[in-house]
């Protein structure tokens, strides 16, 4: 019975800790990637703007290869927006263009249904880098309430992980 009690202790122990470390861990998080894509900057941004184009390079889109998609508005128009709905690994979720400043900066609202609710901010912005080049920035940022935000600690590695994939596929699509 002793051991019994222990190994029930250790285990309230173990879940606990998530709870108890959550308290201290940021509520916020951004993530910020970047490559450059040597294509001249109307280009890599007419691209970018285009969110149907993610179904080519978005690392989220790419794993599910039955990802269903619906869109309202017309693309690359501040108002657009792009909805997805996929396996485990995808989730269900929409995103929508709210702001455009052309060849410059692309703005977007994310919208998180499945597998959690939640709502991110994230831009796109494209600097030239000479004639033929262009550097493509995504930052991506939100807010986890307590004790969901014990997730903040992975935030990096995982939304940061897919972001760069989704860059590199940008650049390898864009320089075929």
């Amino acid at each position: 019975m002793k051991i019994l009690k222990r190994i029930i202790i250790i285990i309230l122990v173990l879940l606990a800790i998530p709870f108890i470390m959550a308290i201290f861990i940021k509520k916020d998080y951004t993530v910020e990637k970047q490559v450059t894509i040597n294509k001249p900057e109307p280009e890599v941004f007419d691209y970018i703007k285009h969110l149907k184009n993610q179904n080519d390079y978005n690392a989220w889109c790419l794993a599910d290869p039955n990802l269903k998609n619906e869109y309202t508005g017309t693309d690359a128009t501040e108002g657009f927006v792009y909805g997805w709905s996929g396996n485990e690994n995808v989730g269900k979720g929409k995103i929508e263009i709210t702001k455009i400043n052309e060849n410059e900066r692309l703005d977007m609202d994310l919208h998180f249904i499945e597998p959690f609710e939640g709502e991110a901010k994230a831009y796109m912005t494209t600097t030239p880098v000479g004639d033929n080049a262009t550097t493509v920035t995504w930052v991506m940022s939100g807010h986890s309430n307590y004790p969901m935000n014990f997730m903040n600690l992975f935030t990096e590695s995982t939304v940061g992980n897919n972001l760069q994939t989704s860059l590199e596929n940008m650049k390898s699509n864009l320089e075929k």
